[in-house]
């Protein structure tokens, strides 16, 4: 990215301090630091007079002749440091004048409190760790343009405490998860990423090509089908926690790179899954925030409490779009959906109407939990029909401020079945087939249940926020294009 002529400014007024300090003894990029803790650490065992040694980024420097206040900033928060000229002598106290706000700094001293009250660090000795050759965002308005935020994501967390708050609580909701899954007896694993078919999932999968097998492999879409392999194979209960691919869209909701929980539960249906997933959830928002009311201020706050709303698919099309949706000529439910200014191409059939009735116009109304169950059975291809409906899967959608969390299956375990609606799905090609799936099936799996659940999506549930890039650290950017040079002048 170039620099702006004020930006250039800063830099070479920075790389002046640079040599001062270089000059006064000080490296300008030091070596490991031993600290008695984290300032947090520090502040919570607060001791007037106890010696400290502690590290971290000067945010804030307030000269006063002779002295000068600073404040440090860690991974765990902020600490007051109070440097003098006559304990650090004529040198040391010259020499700090060159530090620059974002430079790394590690000092010695004992602690006090100042008359304020603030707890301080009184310091005998400091040394250069890491010289900032860029200021750090304006201290009042943080960093507000939206797609440098995301493109220099280090900045973003130095400016929007806010931000540092989405990614821990990210970051703990992904430890509660495992530790919770593992308390109940279920086994983590780790399955491919690189596949020689994209199966588990409908998906445009990304293609790439394996040089020392001399073939093309996918990235995966979905572990379920490895996942499924492992319970023909004697696991009982495991999970995977890993990033799926999908090469479609950019929105909001969707990036193609993502993370996802996959569970399976051998002797379990989609009741247990449902079960399951309420009290992960629920037990995760109270874990992080002692409530089940999430969100932010200015929305609806979700209500995780168990147990959540449970509707059929056709009972959600009967109260929004027609009671008599389904016995309606397909003329008349193209009609009706066009009205509605969806884009209903003339090959549609009525279950494709209709599913995308449900997925633009009911799926966006459902802003508490709702488990929406009993899909038609092309939907989804990998789940046991209802025993007193085949036309119907026994599954569930779970739906949250308008968007699906996680799907669950009674997952199917009768292979003859499983092959026909593979093909099926395939449009009859059965080169798409994963024949080592299919055979590892007609071993045998005991009856399952299992469920996937979008961990990008329960972070922006829980935390509030409306776009997936907010919880994501480094989200997919378009790669900048340089400008083109400038015609040479006539």
């Amino acid at each position: 990215m170039e620099l702006s002529a004020h930006q250039m400014e800063f830099r070479q007024q920075r790389l002046a301090n640079l040599e001062t300090l270089k000059a006064a003894g000080h490296r300008p990029y030091g070596r490991a630091f031993e600290r008695t803790g984290s300032l947090e650490t520090i502040r919570a065992e607060f001791a007037e007079g106890r010696s400290v040694r502690a590290a971290g980024r000067v945010v804030q420097i307030r000269e006063m002749g002779k002295s000068s206040f600073a404040h440090l900033q860690d991974g765990t928060g902020k600490f007051q440091i109070y440097l003098q000229k006559n304990a650090l002598g004529d040198e040391s106290f010259a020499a700090f004048k060159a530090v620059d706000l974002g430079d790394f700094i590690g000092v010695e001293g004992e602690l006090f409190t100042t008359r304020t009250g603030e707890p301080s660090i009184k310091v005998q000795r400091w040394e250069l760790l890491a010289k900032s050759l860029h200021p750090l965002p304006e201290k009042w308005h943080g960093l507000q343009d939206t797609e440098l935020r995301y493109r220099q994501r280090c900045l973003d967390l130095i400016a929007n405490p806010h931000v540092r708050r989405v990614f821990d609580t990210r970051s703990r909701l992904l430890s509660y998860l495992r530790r919770e899954l593992e308390a109940r007896g279920y086994f983590e694993v780790e399955t491919p990423v690189l596949q020689s078919l994209a199966g588990g999932a409908i998906a445009e999968p990304f293609q790439t090509y394996y040089n020392a097998l001399g073939q093309s492999m996918f990235l995966r879409i979905a572990p379920e089908l490895y996942l499924k392999r492992l319970m023909v194979g004697g696991y009982d209960k495991v999970f995977e926690l890993g990033k799926n691919f999908r090469n479609e869209g950019l929105d909001r909701s969707h990036n193609p790179e993502f993370t996802a929980l996959e569970i399976y539960e051998a002797y379990a249906d989609v009741r247990g899954m449902m079960k399951l997933i309420e009290e992960l959830i629920s037990g995760a928002a109270l874990e992080l925030f002692g409530t089940c009311r999430v969100g932010r201020e200015d929305q609806e706050p979700v209500d995780l409490t168990p147990p959540w709303r449970v509707v059929t698919y056709h009972d959600l099309l009967r109260e929004h779009a027609d009671r008599d949706w389904f016995e309606r000529p397909l003329e008349a439910v193209r009609d009706w959906a066009r009205g509605k200014e969806l884009d209903i191409p003339d090959d549609m059939t009525h279950a494709q109407i209709t599913h995308e009735v449900y997925d633009k116009l009911i799926e966006r109304t459902l802003w508490q939990p709702t488990f929406v169950t009993r899909l038609p059975a092309e939907l989804v291809p990998l789940a046991k029909r209802c025993e007193d409906d085949p036309v119907l899967v026994d599954v569930f959608e779970l739906v949250v401020r308008g968007r699906e969390l996680a799907p669950g299956y009674t997952e199917l375990n009768d292979p003859l079945d499983q092959r026909a609606r593979l093909l099926e799905q395939s449009g009859g090609d059965a080169g798409k087939l994963d024949e080592e799936f299919l055979r590892s099936l007609e071993h045998g799996m005991p009856p399952a249940g299992g469920m996937g659940i979008g961990i990008d999506r329960l972070v922006m549930i829980l935390t509030g926020e409306e776009s997936v890039r907010e919880v994501m650290l480094f989200p997919q950017m378009k790669i900048r294009q340089p400008r083109p040079e400038e015609p040479p002048a006539e």
